[in-house]
């Protein structure tokens, strides 16, 4: 038996996986089981949770993938210190991230005390892997495959083709320039401070014009050869140490601008501060410069290869809006982007790249649903329930188990249909940062208030942010503009102008949408809950968000419940099981936002 465990430590959205005998066994992140945003570090719990789903102690391990490789383009290193003389404390922190890498080991023995590992750890380069984590799981046999992101290995972007079992790195762009840091930038000087919160200005973007695009292309430009560069004037990080927190914690990222940029745009906004129309138009032009950069780059890449498809990873895959333009702004005709795009799918492809080295993968296979992560029995929800079951009966819940999954999807959409606000988990977790029809929040798309009522039950996030469908494969085409699967969430699409009054909840003020496409092959509950749905209404999609309220996506049932009982969520569906909020005559439906 040969089972390779997949390994992205030391940086945000640290995660594990583990491939046996060339089969994907389990995928998550640590995020989910610390209840940490992000959480950056050592993944001991994810690392637990895929050997227990095989069965495997830490001592059966063959392999150990790691998605980074610190003696990566030192001669890349060596030069840009000799000619650009950075700050000492600079090259002293690198130092410092570097040797916490190479100890790996001494991490294993430190979380698994009395389990060893004898396994070797092989370093994957930070882009293969991303390289791989989306080629490798493709339907494509042959593709352009693309890595974007803030930086990994002195590099943050890589670019190669993807041929049958095997996919390489031919080019790459290299610090300081990056899209990534251009954008992560940008958002702290919006006012958007946390680690990730980059898709907060890509919903901000549609509400403001272009105006600022000529003063953003002096912070970044394009070469002769179509490749974007960052003038280093108005970023610190090639010249002087950002505080960067990465160990057993949230991800904290100081400033990466400097006072230039003030100088350029005006001050920067506080927080707390309102949103104003100047913020808007800086949203809109920071994600149009970035697309100039990404497009540009992309036809680049398509004259180069003269290939069709396109496989995309990195922290810049997760641009939903940028991505669902591809096929429009550039001759690529089929793009695929796995669901854990962004450093958690670097534990995956390093394991895959790994697999393929040594032989063990022999077939690839293709990554078409997103439930790697823990599942939980009946009987698990039944035991939960009945430790509970006193303090929901005096609190007003009323308890239910439906007799078969036909008749809790009835159940539950005839729910929705009333302006309930529903509570769904089913299966396994998902893998990657989209809440997928397993762990979700489930609304009536048709609602024009239902925003505003999630984000005051439950969300309690800025009014400018969209929520998303999930929709039914087959009625794509009735709907949106495109006819295409997007099984994972990654990609923003137009709705057809004449859909939109109908579904208002998940209609952006640009009349996109983030769809997720639902099969029975790869979702059957879930597609059946949309069905009924469909049925009931003629709408066959349903407002999807991710089961979380400020926290990480539920992992387990208990977090489930008690997220739905300090929220005012209407109804909890735990498989079968179904717990629901006793309301005042009219219930939610007519509760509207207090």
């Amino acid at each position: 038996m040969d089972a390779i465990l997949g390994v992205n430590a030391f940086h945000a959205d640290s995660s594990a996986c583990l491939i046996v005998d060339g089969r994907l066994i389990a995928a998550c992140e640590e995020e989910r089981f610390r209840r940490i945003k992000h959480w950056a570090g050592f993944p001991s719990h994810a690392i637990s949770y895929c050997l227990k789903s095989a069965g495997l102690g830490l001592d059966e391990v063959s392999l150990v993938a790691y998605n980074s490789n610190p003696r990566a383009n030192l001669l890349r290193k060596a030069a840009f210190v000799l000619s650009r003389r950075p700050d000492s404390r600079l090259i002293a922190d690198r130092l410092r991230n570097a040797r916490k890498r190479i100890s790996l080991a001494g991490h294993f023995e430190e979380a698994f005390p009395g389990n060893r590992l004898s396994a070797p750890i092989r370093p994957i380069g930070h882009h293969l892997a991303h390289l791989a984590s989306a080629f490798l799981v493709s339907p494509f046999e042959d593709a352009v495959s693309v890595s974007i992101d803030g930086f990994g290995d002195f590099a943050s972007a890589a670019w190669g083709m993807g041929r049958g079992p095997a996919v390489h790195a031919d080019g790459y762009v290299y610090f300081p320039h990056s899209l990534g840091i251009f954008y992560e930038a940008m958002t702290q000087y919006l006012g958007f401070p946390h680690y990730g919160d980059e898709y907060k200005v890509m919903g901000l973007a549609p509400y403001g014009k272009p105006a600022y695009v000529d003063a953003l292309r002096r912070m970044v430009s394009l070469d002769s050869e179509g490749i974007y560069r960052l003038n280093p004037a108005f970023f610190r990080h090639g010249r002087e140490p950002v505080e960067y927190q990465w160990n057993q914690t949230a991800p904290v990222v100081g400033m990466l601008y400097t006072p230039a940029l003030e100088k350029l745009l005006g001050p920067t906004r506080a927080p707390a501060e309102p949103l104003e129309e100047r913020h808007h138009d800086i949203a809109r032009s920071v994600q149009a410069v970035y697309e100039q950069a990404f497009f540009t780059l992309l036809r680049k890449l398509h004259r180069q290869y003269r290939v069709d498809a396109l496989t995309l990873a990195g922290g810049c895959a997760m641009n939903s809006v940028a991505n669902g333009k591809i096929t429009l702004e550039t001759p690529f005709r089929k793009v695929y982007i796995q669901p854990a795009a962004g450093d958690a799918g670097g534990a995956l492809g390093a394991a895959l790249e790994s697999a393929r080295v040594t032989g063990v993968a022999t077939d690839r296979f293709r990554m078409d649903h997103a439930y790697w992560g823990p599942g939980f029995s009946d009987a698990e929800f039944e035991q939960l329930i009945r430790a509970h079951r006193s303090q929901l009966d005096q609190s007003g819940y009323r308890v239910t188990c439906s007799s078969d999954t036909k008749t809790l999807c009835a159940e539950v959409a005839t729910s929705i249909t009333e302006g309930q606000v529903v509570g769904w988990f089913q299966g396994r977790m998902e893998w990657g940062p989209r809440a997928l029809g397993n762990r979700s929040i489930l609304c009536d798309p048709r609602r024009g208030d239902m925003k505003a009522i999630l984000n005051a039950k439950i969300k309690r996030r800025e009014s400018f942010r969209p929520f998303a469908p999930s929709i039914l494969r087959e009625e794509v085409a009735r709907w949106f503009e495109i006819d295409d699967d997007e099984p994972f969430m990654m990609k923003v699409f137009q709705i057809r102008p004449e859909k939109r009054l109908l579904i208002p909840a998940i209609t952006h003020v640009d009349g996109s949408g983030r769809l997720q496409t639902v099969t029975r092959d790869q979702n059957p509950v879930y597609h059946d809950l949309i069905r009924q749905f469909f049925v009931l209404t003629g709408v066959p999609m349903l407002l999807n968000t991710s089961f979380n309220e400020n926290e990480p996506i539920v992992c387990r049932p208990e977090e489930a419940l008690d997220c739905f009982l300090r929220t005012r969520m209407d109804l909890l569906v735990l498989g079968n099981w179904q717990i629901r909020r006793i309301h005042e005559p009219g219930g939610a439906a007519r509760m509207g936002v207090q």
